[in-house]
């Protein structure tokens, strides 16, 4: 399809959905649109008794009531210019709240595979820009046309009631005048869709340097990162450019068509008025109906580029909010509510692929409630692929798994992953005080209950050294404490949330000793009662566990406890060895 100022039925629909709930103050602002069109001609319209009743025919009468119309239709168009103001802009607030709901909602619930394929920079680009872009074209831009349109219809209706055939003559001219808008539309589109990747791009760029700035200067590469981003902004400046030149090149031409069209104009009406088949009132009339005319149609050309740029964001943003959630709750088998699981779990000859490679292979595997079972084996050999499984993070390629004989499928999304509780290698937290982020996801923690896991996560004493104890905000992922602190926070978030499986992705490897003393002895309180899943590299933290299983290359090779694999001397006793040595 031609990508012009008209918006296709897609996009179009779209729209109307996005406007709904709200088509009474469109239709106000398109009234008071209509007013302002209707007054912008009676402007044109009334010249004619001006000159000719006024100026010629010298009428006391009409020199006292035509300054008082025109009073009276300026004072309407500045009402209905107020009027038709606020109420599009109340609808573009609307439609742009609602976009950003709609993009935030989609993206928060997409799952992690969506993640690692998308930038987070891309993803903020189009929850702010993309959907300023939009706003811009709903608020701005459309109401422009709109307004615009109505103008143009109006000024046509003048110049054909005052000289049906110089109107005729003049009408021909127009379709010519729409030329610039309609042959640049869709580059405008193109240009526009290049400069927002490549302002996502820029964004991704910045958050990326700014989080790693330690290491930036760490390794002494400003020159470096600066020299790649000054290649980013030329490149945007160089789409900014092209559109430039599209947008030049289409004001110069519409004004040679009308200088064509009204040089034509004033000799055919001038010759009419000489011959006396005219009056000068009718021709000034006419002439100023026809010079009104113009000036929208070229505005028109200006707004293309807001709407191109808007149609063009509007697509990026609905690329996300109409994209696919694989991971959601199997409706065909009614997905069912599991209360506390108190059995077992099983692994069911589980595959998974991820973008057609394959992770895990031939997984099977019977856990029962309670027991500790640890994930060994050299980077790479699918161990976080496999505790990612069991929330669904990712789903099965085949195979099940199951808790408490219930394919986690056909559990309810929400109430299998409240059964679970993570704690990752990197601590992750919030820009919020120690108590909201302990009791984050568990709003109906009591202060006692959040004293209390700070206690069993060796969390109290240091928070108790804050001059605003539990009420402290710990900064941007939480700078402000150490690795150690940042760890133990994470601990008591999921001793409060109280889930009874519990999986630790090497929640010790990034510490210092004395740090992975105090986080152990905290996770060893975490860990009672809950069927644990443990990744680690370091083999001294799995040395308790109930079943270790040794993973390569997404295949459990070995399994059993710590002595029955040290006695088997196979790929576990060789870690072992090579650690300990």
């Amino acid at each position: 399809m031609d990508k012009t100022i008209i918006i296709s039925k897609s996009e179009l629909k779209k729209l109307i959905n996005l406007i709904k709930g709200n088509f009474l103050k469109l239709f106000l602002a398109m009234f008071c649109m209509m007013i302002v069109a209707a007054t912008t001609s009676a402007t044109a319209f009334l010249i004619k008794p001006m000159l000719d009743d006024i100026f010629f025919k010298k009428n006391n009468e009409m020199l006292i009531l035509i300054p008082l119309l025109i009073i009276a239709v300026y004072l309407l168009r500045g009402i209905a210019a107020y009027g038709q103001n606020y109420f599009m802009h109340y609808v573009g607030e609307v439609i742009i709240k609602k976009l950003r709901d709609m993009l935030y909602d989609k993206i928060i619930n997409l799952p992690l595979a969506f993640f690692q394929k998308k930038n987070t920079g891309d993803l903020m680009s189009r929850v702010s820009n993309d959907t300023n872009l939009v706003k811009a074209m709903v608020s701005s831009a459309i109401t422009g046309v709109l307004r615009h349109s109505f103008t143009i219809f109006g000024l046509i209706g003048v110049i054909f009631y005052r000289d049906f055939k110089l109107a005729f003559y003049a009408i021909i001219v127009l379709p010519a005048a729409f030329y610039p808008i309609v042959i640049f539309g869709r580059k405008l589109r193109k240009i526009s869709t290049g400069w927002q990747e490549t302002t996502a791009e820029v964004n991704t760029f910045l958050q990326e340097t700014f989080v790693a700035n330690k290491i930036i200067k760490t390794f002494v590469t400003e020159k470096q990162e600066a020299k790649r981003f000054f290649e980013k902004t030329r490149k945007l400046f160089k789409l900014y450019m092209k559109s430039v030149v599209v947008q030049s090149l289409s004001s110069p031409i519409m004004e040679i068509l009308a200088g064509f069209g009204i040089a034509f104009i004033i000799w055919f009406g001038g010759l009419k008025v000489i011959e006396g088949s005219s009056t000068p009132g009718t021709f000034f009339s006419f002439m100023a109906a026809t010079l009104m005319l113009y000036e929208p149609i070229k505005k028109m050309s200006t707004l293309n580029t807001q709407i191109q740029e808007g149609l063009s964001a509007m697509t990026r943003i609905f690329d996300v909010i109409e994209r696919k959630n694989e991971i959601i709750d199997n409706t065909d088998s009614n997905a069912v509510d599991i209360d506390f699981y108190k059995k077992n779990m099983e692994f069911d000859s589980v595959v998974f692929k991820y973008d057609k490679l394959t992770i895990l292979k031939n997984i099977n595997l019977k856990v029962e409630y309670g027991n500790v079972i640890a994930l060994v084996g050299m980077s790479g050999g699918g161990k976080t692929s496999f505790v990612n499984l069991i929330p669904r993070f990712y789903d099965v390629s085949s195979g099940e798994i199951k808790i408490d004989g219930i394919n986690i499928k056909n559990i309810k999304l929400e109430t299998l992953r409240k059964q679970i509780s993570i704690v990752t290698q990197e601590p992750i937290l919030f820009n919020d005080t120690i108590r909201n982020n302990i009791c984050y996801g568990t709003p109906s923690a009591t202060d006692k209950d959040i004293e209390k896991a700070a206690k069993d996560s060796y969390a109290y004493d240091f928070i108790q050294s804050f001059p605003k104890k539990f009420d402290t905000t710990i900064g941007e992922l939480g700078s402000r404490l150490s690795g150690g602190e940042k760890q133990r926070i994470c601990i008591a978030r999921a001793i409060i949330k109280n889930a009874p499986i519990l999986i630790l992705d090497e929640a010790t490897s990034s510490l210092d000793a004395e740090a992975e003393k105090v986080v152990q002895k905290a996770l060893e309180n975490l860990m009672i009662g809950k069927t644990t899943f443990l990744i680690a590299h370091r083999l001294s933290t799995v040395i308790n566990a109930d079943r270790i299983l040794v993973l390569d290359k997404g295949e459990i090779i070995e399994q059993g406890s710590h002595k029955e694999l040290l006695e088997k001397k196979g790929k576990y006793y060789k870690l072992y060895e090579n650690q300990f040595k």
